[in-house]
């Protein structure tokens, strides 16, 4: 089993991280409002990033990596993974 660490634009131009083992899954709970404090009440609006990780650990430490950046440096891994064809 594989981890994803995920961001999802919300419909305020704010940015959420999080991680799951079902992407899908996970993206219907949060549109349904039902994925997390944050997106209850910041409705999502699309998955902008996405990246695997192996292990649940590795997968943990790279979501508060992310989430202790600023928004200019979510925006530039976010820009660079488009630009790469969401590889």
């Amino acid at each position: 089993m594989h981890y994803v660490v995920y961001i999802l634009a919300c419909s305020d131009g704010s940015l959420y991280s999080g991680i799951t083992t079902d992407l899908k899954r996970r993206f219907e709970q949060h549109k349904s409002k039902k994925g997390g404090n944050y997106t209850q009440a910041h409705a999502v609006t699309k998955i902008v990033y996405t990246e695997k990780s192996p292990t649940r650990s590795s997968a943990l430490k790279r979501e508060l990596e992310i989430k202790s950046w600023q928004r200019s440096k979510k925006l530039a891994l976010i820009e660079t993974y488009i630009h790469d064809g969401a590889k």
